[in-house]
């Protein structure tokens, strides 16, 4: 290892540019005015240049990125701080906006002196689409958990199974809130028979839930509250007094109905 390790630094400059072109990544580095002084095989595939047609040109004028020409720039803070920096951007291939995220790190002399950077990139497309089906997939379980629907003309439902916590309560909020400006509806029933167990802070969302949908003309309904919650409730000290609950689905309705002044009967009546 050691033999390895002095050949390497024994070997000659054109020796060492010869190797950084072998590698698949791109790498470039520029001087402190950020004017290129060289660019691997891979940058310039990505680039569609060849590197003695970009010498001494500026990289933003080559490379183009969402962070060029602006203080987003790591390949700036590498040679201010003479430190690492790294982060997502995004560049024009082929015509196609392409992610990578980037390193850059300052470029030193013998004398431990910053000269310039050193930048590599590493295309993370397929990251990126991986994580953009993880939020749709998280974005229907959430939908899918979060059903608000329209029970009645005028009359929303939303009913709660499982574990609530606060960003479910955050999303319940924004769905209900959002269901009622499309529908006009002027009652929303928050049935919660599903929901074994409550603490301080989803009962509090609750509340919240309740007065952001009165501030939007609509009246919320708590209903299926379970004795178990409603010992919790108590036990926490948490006021309900000014929330309109009902023992069951049907009695929230039926309390729906008493508040849009209408009345159900029997077809021989």
């Amino acid at each position: 290892m050691e033999n390895i390790t002095e050949n390497f630094q024994q070997a000659t400059t054109s020796t060492k540019i010869q190797i950084l072109d072998q590698i698949p990544t791109p790498v470039m580095a520029v001087d402190k005015e950020l004017r290129i002084i060289y660019m691997n095989n891979a940058f310039q595939k990505i680039s569609n240049k060849k590197w003695k047609e970009v010498l001494g040109k500026k990289c933003c004028e080559v490379v183009k990125s969402l962070h060029c020409n602006t203080d987003e720039c790591r390949m700036k803070r590498a040679i201010k701080s003479g430190k690492m920096h790294s982060a997502r951007n995004e560049v024009m291939i082929d015509g196609l906006k392409t992610p990578f995220e980037y390193f850059a790190v300052p470029l030193k002399d013998e004398n431990n002196s910053v000269i310039g950077g050193l930048e590599f990139i590493v295309d993370i497309t397929e990251r990126v689409q991986y994580e953009e089906r993880v939020r749709e997939q998280s974005r229907t379980i959430r939908e899918m958990a979060t059903p608000t629907i329209k029970l009645w003309d005028g009359v929303l439902v939303l009913p709660v199974v499982g574990i609530v916590d606060s960003m479910r309560a955050q999303h319940m909020m924004e769905t209900m809130l959002n269901k009622i400006m499309e529908t006009y509806s002027k009652v929303i029933i928050m049935d919660i028979q599903g929901v074994a167990a409550v603490d301080t802070a989803v009962a509090n969302h609750m509340i919240k839930i309740t007065k952001a949908t009165k501030l939007m003309g609509c009246e919320c309904i708590l209903s299926g509250i379970s004795p178990a919650v409603a010992q919790t409730i108590i036990q926490l000290g948490i006021e309900m007094e000014n929330i309109n609950t009902k023992s069951t689905l049907s009695d929230a309705l039926a309390e729906a109905f008493t508040i849009l002044n209408l009345e159900v009967k029997k077809k021989n009546e």
